[in-house]
């Protein structure tokens, strides 16, 4: 059989063969690279701070690369908007936090994630005195974290019923009470400086996990067994031409009793037969 694969024919086709499953596996690889470059995360700085308006727009979905963006901008708090969020973790404690409602220097609202604590009366002491107090400036720095509106959520039946669980932008404008379709930012800011009686919100840099594409993954297993089953089909046709080959050699030379031939007279019948 090793003398039938280094017969020139036999050669080729391997040359063949090879060259065909090289390229199977050049296509394995690509999608492989693709697999592998699908799941990369673009490497971007959430805590280099950026202007809201060049990070996100109002009135639309914020676009992903804007998720834990650390951003800045001025404006001013509109007293009497304070809303009390549950159920919110802060270093590993469940509290409350106080959500304000702020309009930036250019129109637009957007909810700001003011402070957190344990208590709940505390929570709504300085809900109740920010709703009290008048901005001194009429435009005040503000920078944070930008996070996306949240799904709307019902509090518990005992619970105070200005009490949310969820900061979502769409339950919110409905509490703030000269909103009227202005324009509005689908998400919120995390302040980085809290109120008296509040204690700053744990917003640590957000971890992006992106899942291998299993897809690309798969396809590139499937262009390495086309690669290997080239070489195999060369294989399995060299063993079928030197089987078909002995098999041949064998049946031109034949038996030695089909050689000789039948014996003289033993088509005759015995003279000794009945």
């Amino acid at each position: 059989m090793i003398r039938m694969m280094v017969r020139r024919r036999w050669i080729a086709a391997l040359v063949l063969a090879l060259a065909i499953a090289a390229g199977f596996a050049l296509l394995g690889q690509w999608q492989l690279d693709r697999a592998i470059s699908s799941g990369e995360v673009v490497e971007r700085s959430t805590e280099t701070v950026q202007p809201l308006s060049d990070t996100v727009s109002p009135d639309g979905p914020p676009a992903q690369a804007a998720e834990g963006q650390m951003v800045q901008t001025s404006g001013s708090f509109v007293a009497g908007d304070e809303q009390i969020i549950s159920g919110r973790h802060n270093g590993g404690e469940t509290g409350f936090w106080v959500v304000s409602h702020f309009v930036t220097d250019e129109g637009a609202s957007i909810a700001v994630a003011r402070g957190w604590t344990a208590d709940s009366d505390e929570a709504a002491a300085v809900r109740d005195r920010l709703a009290t107090q008048m901005s001194i400036l009429s435009l005040q720095p503000l920078t944070g974290r930008f996070l996306s509106s949240e799904a709307p959520g019902l509090p518990d039946e005992d619970a105070d019923p200005h009490t949310m669980t969820t900061v979502s932008t769409a339950a919110l404008i409905n509490l703030w009470a000269n909103w009227s379709d202005q324009s509005v930012y689908q998400g919120y800011i995390v302040d980085t400086v809290a109120p008296d009686g509040l204690a700053v919100i744990d917003s640590p840099e957000p971890v992006v996990e992106v899942p291998l594409n299993w897809l690309n993954i798969f396809y590139a297993l499937e262009w390495v067994v086309f690669a290997g089953f080239a070489v195999f089909l060369w294989y399995r046709l060299v063993r079928d031409a030197w089987e078909r080959e002995t098999e041949e050699a064998e049946i031109a030379a034949g038996s030695p009793d089909e050689a000789s031939g039948p014996a003289p007279g033993a088509d005759r019948p015995h003279a000794n037969a009945p």
